[in-house]
């Protein structure tokens, strides 16, 4: 069975960054995922829970609100690892285009006051909310994104070559 595509970039070697993940064709549309990465998967703490599902919140109503943004958004929501999100739009753009709504949304999060959808008719879990480390993981990674503006590594996933044996078994080469 083949690995799936996020599970076939070498974790050890990404940074926190906002990079292209996938490009699906639906029909004459293109739909793009996004890894909107705030923790270096393996070595940095993942984002704690309760931060994560306040950051899920605020975000997507950031996202679905946005007057440029709201009509191409189809997802946004916490990766199982909890090291970062997955955007989904419509389209298909770079993700340095996405730099300025990304720094926005994360920026917005410090402004709040509540964290939207939380009553029980709302969500799933109402009471699993941390708005004020939701803040705090808001502004570490917007203060990133915007120390590392220049840099391409935040843009794109690590390049790899895969290693294959005479048996098939593929190898990363890091």
């Amino acid at each position: 069975m083949e690995l799936i595509q996020s599970f076939s970039v070498d974790h050890t070697r990404i940074v926190p960054g906002i990079f292209m993940s996938r490009v699906d064709r639906l029909g004459e549309y293109s739909v793009t995922t996004y890894d909107v990465r705030l923790k270096r998967p393996n070595v940095e703490p993942v984002i704690d829970v309760a931060a994560m599902h306040s950051l899920e919140h605020l975000i997507a109503t950031y996202l679905r609100n946005d007057p440029d943004w709201k009509d191409e958004v189809i997802y946004w929501g916490p990766m199982g690892c909890l090291t970062g999100f997955y955007l989904i739009l419509k389209g298909n753009r770079a993700s340095k285009e996405l730099y300025e709504l990304i720094l926005r949304a994360f920026r917005s999060v410090n402004a709040a006051t509540e964290v939207p959808g939380t009553a029980p008719e709302n969500c799933g879990y109402c009471r699993m909310h941390n708005l004020e480390m939701a803040k705090w993981y808001a502004n570490e990674f917007a203060a990133y994104l915007e120390a590392n503006a220049g840099n391409d590594a935040v843009f794109e996933y690590p390049k790899t070559e895969r290693l294959v044996t005479g048996g098939g078994r593929k190898f990363f080469d890091s």
